[in-house]
């Protein structure tokens, strides 16, 4: 049976709602650990422990690294970005200091999976003016992103380090791990859960960016899932390509035997509204047909307006996929 999560957030903490999804077919949770550690998440898997108790599952919490990913850093509230007017990246939008020497005239700096599009003008010794292609709104520790650039960061932050050492006291079964690029950061997640006392938490491998998509055959023995991260991954190149690039990845891990998971906007639109898109359930139903093992929404569960509804639907999607495939 397809495995089917939800994202911990504001929109689905209390013990009600969380109830509620697990009701409507939810089988595990994930946990974005970007912007808070696990002790600070303490209150809320409190909750989705006590949920999963009275509705009698085996909860699934996976934790989501910070790893290598670029990231908008802390801002004072969020920031409206208007198309056509100026911004300082670096000031105004702070960015790691890995992203400053790259900010050359012309090179295009993606926010918030792609959703905002900036400019570089000129180049300056602590950031550099950007014009707003395509605005919105921006909010801390959004993603970021320069195609075409390489960044190297290590493969683990302290805070991920630490929450690691933890993951074992709050029940985490298993670790995404962000924008792998090689076997090598696996490897270093996989030592360092090892040494926690995490030998039986599984190692999901995020596939984000071409390399990690040229490293697929060394990535998929070193790794208990695949994750065709389509957020990052569709900013890795023009996004008419990122449907070809999902089937690639989901032919080899067929081939090799390796379960894989399918996420982002896979129910993007029920954010702000109660019912999907027939172009929303098609994809879900074609990830399912393709041999995924997993589906994850992300933003639905965890801000939506309408956590349980767009569960309810990805659920019955997965579902009704799952009794076609029966009668082929």
């Amino acid at each position: 049976m397809i495995q089917i999560y939800g994202t911990l957030g504001p929109a689905c903490a209390g013990t009600e709602t969380l109830v509620r999804l697990f009701e409507a077919g939810m089988t595990g949770i994930r946990l974005n650990l970007s912007h808070v550690g696990l002790p600070g998440a303490a209150e809320q898997i409190e909750h989705l422990h006590a949920a999963a108790r009275l509705c009698g599952m085996t909860l699934q919490l996976l934790i989501d690294m910070q790893g290598p990913e670029l990231r908008v850093g802390a801002l004072p509230a969020p920031l409206s970005l208007e198309a056509g007017t100026t911004v300082r990246l670096g000031t105004d939008i702070p960015l790691p200091p890995a992203v400053l020497p790259h900010l050359t005239a012309g090179q295009e700096v993606l926010l918030d999976d792609g959703r905002l599009l900036l400019r570089v003008l000129e180049p300056l010794p602590n950031g550099a003016p950007a014009r707003v292609e395509r605005g919105g709104v921006l909010r801390s520790r959004k993603s970021a992103a320069l195609p075409g650039v390489d960044i190297r960061l290590p493969a683990m932050t302290d805070s991920d380090r630490e929450n690691l050492r933890l993951a074992g006291d709050y029940g985490v079964t298993g670790v995404m791990q962000p924008f792998v690029r090689s076997r090598a950061d696996l490897e270093a997640v996989r030592g360092a859960l090892d040494e926690a006392g995490g030998q039986a938490i599984r190692l999901f491998a995020k596939i984000e960016n071409l390399d990690g998509a040229a490293r697929l055959a060394e990535l998929i023995p070193a790794a208990g899932e695949i994750v065709i991260a389509r957020g990052d991954l569709g900013n890795s190149g023009p996004l008419w390509q990122l449907p070809a690039l999902q089937k690639r990845i989901a032919a080899a891990c067929r081939q090799a035997g390796r379960p894989f998971m399918v996420v982002t906007q896979m129910l993007a639109s029920m954010e702000q509204s109660p019912v999907p898109t027939r172009a929303e359930v098609s994809d879900i139903f074609n990830a399912v047909l393709d041999g995924a093992s997993s589906v994850m929404l992300t933003g639905e569960t965890a801000v939506g307006r309408y956590p349980v509804e767009a569960m309810t639907y990805l659920v019955h999607t997965v579902r009704e996929a799952e009794r076609y495939l029966r009668t082929l």
